[in-house]
């Protein structure tokens, strides 16, 4: 099922979806989040990477079939106001895009602080609002001349930020203590789904990497194969980091909430090992960033293109590079207006619910699209009938239960001011006709 995508050109072949898919997922949080993680289930927090890395399996399955299916751009968008209608896509649309404006934000300041701790320069008032400008509309001018350039530095950061990780993990298990990785005893199903609801945060970004669906090349093919290569790597990839880490430091891990990825590596690589993670982390949250602008402006042009908000330059394509360089322009501007504001590190919670409401429609949008539309050869269809989405929809519904009750109300408020705004927009175009 495929709608006509004006302008845009399919360029974006499995490796290029795979580099997107890993660039925005391993972000910021890796390189923070084994403390974290280890103060809670110590030698056992090797579970809940099980757990979310099961979790994310499950529901990139039903990204794979809901994308083979629905191929146009947009991503979970898509896929949900297809099943759906307008209603749910303007919905999980603006929640899609608010979340990742405020990551966005959050990740661009803590880039600036990274730097202003070996450099204080960068700290001051108008470096900090020049160096933070330059690297919104910087991104801006790349990912507006062409897919391929953005592509292009998405692969870039990919292989760059994965160099740190990939040497940790091969160097460092010669300073593996084996007995820091034994544990003696199950965690709790409480401790498990606490300590999973942050760990969750690392996991999350496939949803933003299929965004340009409408570019992939043989998307029926590209896109399933894609997120198989990306959802594998990573949870590999962080398994064998939080191994590494856990078995040098052993029960110092948790006293290193700071930076435990660049003290694991003091030990590994002496004194060269800090500056290694802090280019790495660095190169990691600019990464995120770029593959942001890359792939989330393109929900603003999906729901242009759909007519569900009223605003139809924003789905305008640029007549030279075949971009949706408007949408393009104007998410990164209300990034930099976010990020120029302050910090919105109290929204980190409320973002992970949103991320995981998302999620839960994908997941009921396969059995949707099951239902209502009929699978054409070459589709990609999740074996075992419905198991997997109503799996889905089970630890979805599971990992939303431990959210706290004020984030629960939070949450709910957001859905009905989005709903009163849909409400608002349709009365207002029915009066207009």
């Amino acid at each position: 099922m495929t709608q006509n995508e004006e302008g845009l050109k399919r360029s974006v072949g499995p490796i290029g979806l795979s580099a997107n898919i890993i660039n925005i997922i391993i972000g910021s949080g890796i390189f923070v989040l084994p403390a974290i993680i280890a103060a809670k289930m110590g030698a056992s927090s090797i579970i809940a990477y099980i757990f979310c890395g099961f979790l994310m399996a499950m529901v990139m399955l039903c990204f794979a079939e809901a994308g083979s299916k629905v191929t146009n751009t947009g991503g979970p968008y898509t896929y949900i106001e297809t099943a759906f209608g307008d209603y749910a896509g303007f919905i999980g649309g603006i929640i899609a895009v608010s979340g990742n404006f405020f990551a966005d934000a959050a990740v661009s300041n803590a880039l600036v602080d990274v730097i202003a701790s070996t450099y204080p320069i960068f700290g001051n008032g108008w470096v900090r609002f020049l160096f933070i400008f330059i690297l919104f509309y910087g991104l801006v001018y790349i990912n507006i001349i062409g897919l391929k350039q953005g592509i292009g530095l998405v692969k870039f950061n990919t292989i760059v930020k994965l160099i740190p990780l990939l040497l940790l993990i091969i160097i460092g298990w010669k300073n593996v203590s084996l007995g820091n990785l034994e544990f003696h005893s199950m965690p709790s199903i409480k401790s498990l789904g606490e300590t999973s609801l942050i760990l969750f945060f690392a996991f999350q970004g496939c949803e933003t990497g299929l965004i340009v669906g409408g570019e992939v090349i043989n998307p029926k093919r590209t896109i399933p194969k894609a997120v198989f290569i990306s959802i594998a790597s990573v949870v590999i990839i962080y398994m064998l980091v939080q191994g590494v880490a856990q078995g040098v430091l052993g029960s110092e891990l948790p006293n290193f909430k700071a930076a435990p990825l660049a003290e694991t590596a003091k030990v590994v690589f002496g004194s060269f090992g800090p500056i290694l993670f802090l280019v790495g982390s660095i190169v990691s949250m600019f990464g995120l960033i770029s593959g942001s602008i890359l792939n989330s402006p393109r929900i603003l042009y999906a729901l242009s293109r759909d007519k569900v908000i009223p605003i139809n330059w924003l789905s305008k394509i640029h007549k030279s590079f075949a971009t949706p360089h408007i949408a393009i322009f104007v998410y990164a501007s209300i990034g930099f207006t976010l990020a120029v504001i302050g910090n919105f590190e109290q929204l980190v919670v409320i973002s992970t619910s949103s991320i995981l409401l998302l999620y839960l429609g994908v997941a009921l949008s396969v059995i949707k699209l099951r239902k209502t539309h009929k699978s054409l050869p070459g589709e990609f269809i999740i074996p075992g009938g419905l198991t997997v989405p109503i799996l889905s929809i089970i630890i979805i519904l599971y990992f939303l239960s431990n959210l706290a009750v004020k984030e629960i109300i939070a949450t709910v408020i957001i859905i009905c001011a989005l709903s009163i705004i849909f409400y608002l927009i349709k009365f207002i175009k029915k009066n207009k006709l």
